[in-house]
């Protein structure tokens, strides 16, 4: 079975990649995934949720290759015809994926042939090395043969995955891709945007520190020569954009705090960037939507959805249709070459990555990927703060320190940030200058920390004066809430 994955994953690089025996199954357990499983591997695996579904997926492999194993000496041919259909199964699955190309069922049927193959070989070998002991040279003739396949299917797996991820014309385009000069630059961020505390998020992140969740296993690799947008559905003209065209039109550069919808109260899936790319309204303008229409179905060329308020779209705030990110082209994996950027509302509804279709419908119409699965409709961000000086379950040492983090809600803004130690008054914390109300801010209290065992809380005030929620609440199905909440001990 390891074989046949392996031959399996390397034959997708060159011939379907986003079509390997992995992302096929991975992309349909993704799918079938109700929305509690969903949230459970998030919350579980953080960014890290992709690859822990892959470890999964691999370990029922190993499991269903040894139960054909065992068919297959019992009853003859009973594990062969298993694994092959196993890789039919999957071919035929991989053609009804959303990004599927003419030989997307060739890399899972292949793998499943040649599992078949090396079954059959094995079971042979194991005959002709009889019940002698394991010292005679035909049983080790068999270890070695049974090892060899294993490692030559492995070797075979990661050479797919190193050729997916480093050695496509998509890659080679991005890397000398020069991104054309703001029209509109963002300001220039002041100094005293940042606080000097060790420690503390910074104000912008770093691409390759910038959170990612999605649904796509194998990030998809789109040429921006053959990038297309689509505008449709209820509007007076429809429109269609090219990526020529899109690097033509007077671009504008914002930043920007995006935050993903299952965030727990204190979790990290939350960054900043600057990021760069034209006006969705302008775009919409052009199309002129109906009066009655009120919600902006967003499709990714892997196929997931979101449905985005439409007046999100068309008010004066910088959504955007986003090539770039921190002075970069967009990473693959943050949605090269296009990609959605809508301040104040959850991904789930707004930051379609790789999109490639908006059409302009109704909330009574269409549902998107997650409010299929139970989620919300319109995702607006929740206020929120975090701490991150101290960092939870560490040791202070006794006398000056200070207490430190960031604060948010995308387009209100954060006017003050409160902190509470034990039982005592809150107390009003610093803020930094915040770049603008789109965006996090960062925010510290002095603190003479005293021995002993401490509890620390924090919460926010928004710009409108409105005050954190106390309520807890889950992510599910609007984001979670709740006041930030660590325990430090002072030595």
């Amino acid at each position: 079975m390891v074989l046949g994955a392996g031959a399996g994953e390397l034959v997708a690089t060159f011939a379907a990649p986003a079509s390997s025996p992995f992302a096929v199954v991975g992309g349909a357990l993704i799918d079938l995934a109700p929305a509690w499983a969903k949230d459970t591997a998030i919350a579980w695996f953080g960014t890290s949720d992709k690859a822990a579904l892959l470890v999964g997926i691999a370990v029922v492999l190993l499991v269903v290759a040894a139960v054909a194993g065992l068919a297959e000496a019992r009853w003859r041919h009973s594990g062969v015809v298993a694994l092959a259909a196993l890789g039919i199964g999957a071919g035929l699955l991989g053609l009804t994926r959303p990004d599927a190309g003419m030989l997307a069922w060739l890399p899972s049927v292949l793998a499943g042939a040649v599992a078949a193959f090396a079954l059959r070989m094995l079971l042979r070998r194991e005959a002709d090395a009889g019940p002698e002991a394991e010292d005679q040279p035909s049983r080790r003739a068999f270890l070695t043969w049974t090892i060899g396949t294993a490692a030559i299917g492995v070797a075979m797996a990661v050479v797919g995955g190193l050729g997916r991820a480093g050695s496509t014309v998509v890659t080679t385009v991005r890397e000398a891709l020069k991104l054309p000069k703001p029209a509109t630059p963002a300001p220039a961020i002041p100094a005293s945007a940042s606080l000097d505390v060790p420690g503390i998020t910074p104000v912008i992140t770093p691409n390759a520190d910038f959170y990612r969740i999605d649904t796509a296993l194998v990030v998809p690799s789109v040429d921006p020569s053959s990038w297309k947008l689509r505008i449709h559905g209820m509007v007076a003209q429809e429109v269609t954009l090219t990526w020529d065209e899109l690097l033509a039109l007077p671009l504008v550069e914002s930043a920007a705090t995006l935050s993903c919808v299952s965030n727990e109260v204190g979790g990290d899936l939350i960054g900043n960037a600057v990021w760069l790319g034209y006006p969705i309204r302008e775009l919409l303008k052009r199309a002129a939507p109906d009066a009655d229409a009120d919600m902006v179905l967003s499709t990714s060329v892997d196929g997931f959805t979101a449905g985005t308020p439409l007046e999100a779209l068309t008010d004066d705030r910088a959504a955007l249709l986003a090539i770039g990110m921190n002075g970069q082209p967009l990473p693959l994996e943050h949605g090269f070459p296009v990609r959605m950027v809508v301040p104040g509302l959850y991904g789930y509804v707004s930051a379609t990555k790789w999109v490639t279709d908006l059409e302009v419908t109704r909330f009574d119409r269409d549902r998107a990927y997650w409010t299929d699965r139970g989620w919300s409709e319109k995702g607006p961000i929740k206020l929120e703060s975090r701490i991150d000086v101290p960092r939870a379950g560490r040791t202070v040492t006794a006398g000056d320190s200070v207490i430190a983090g960031v604060a948010w809600q995308p387009g209100t803004g954060v006017s003050g940030v409160e902190v509470q130690v034990d039982d005592g008054d809150w107390q009003q914390a610093e803020l930094a200058t915040a770049i603008s109300d789109d965006t996090w801010v960062q925010w510290r209290l002095p603190w003479r920390a005293k021995t002993g065992e401490h509890s620390i809380r924090c919460r926010a005030v928004a710009g409108d004066g409105t005050v954190q929620t106390d309520t807890i609440a889950a992510p599910a199905p609007d984001g979670a809430s709740g006041w930030h909440t660590i325990s430090v001990s002072v030595g």
